[in-house]
């Protein structure tokens, strides 16, 4: 390996499609929905370990977790995104994200499938409608199975993800309340 080629893994360079998507992608499924997630906007994929809640945040919050000593913020990804809630089991692991993006966060995905490439898939046209909050591009496998290319860093930039307090939407609901 090069000096250049070092510099670019160390950096978690990768190669790119013509979508701009990482051509090495980890699956997961949340629910009846796979997602992909370019492996350059992940920093590392955890066991769940002891997550301590937060009061008074959204239930899509799941708390905090401890990482090699820092303190991460974790989201449950199925609720964030869809507002359903999945049990977590044995193949559930927590995605914190690159420290390219100078946030502690981490998401948690109920089912973990692995790494791939895109070049397994089939970028499909969109007729119309919006993408999911996040979704960047959607997939067809071999098998025929839609994936949703799904954008970490769009995620986390947005208003709704950084305003995770519940109190604060409903003090004031509370505090009328018993003045009334």
């Amino acid at each position: 390996m090069t000096m250049a080629e070092n510099q670019q893994n160390e950096q978690g360079v990768q190669d790119t499609d013509s979508t701009g998507m990482s051509a090495t992608v980890l699956g997961f499924l949340i629910g009846e929905a796979r997602y992909l997630v370019p492996m350059k906007e992940i920093g590392e994929v955890i066991q769940v370990p002891e997550v301590v809640p937060v009061p008074y945040t959204q239930l899509w919050f799941l708390g905090i977790i401890n990482a090699h000593g820092n303190l991460f913020g974790i989201t449950d990804l199925g609720v964030y995104l869809s507002g359903d809630s999945e049990p977590f089991g044995v193949k559930s692991r927590i995605l914190l994200v690159a420290n390219s993006y100078k946030m502690n966060c981490g998401f948690m995905v109920p089912t973990l499938l692995g790494i791939r490439s895109l070049s397994e898939f089939d970028q499909e046209q969109m007729v119309g409608g919006e993408l999911r909050n996040g979704v960047t591009h959607v997939y067809r496998d071999r098998e025929g199975r839609q994936w949703f290319g799904l954008d970490l860093g769009s995620l986390i930039r947005e208003k709704r993800f950084l305003q995770i307090e519940r109190w604060a939407q409903t003090a004031g609901r509370e505090s009328n309340s018993v003045n009334d």
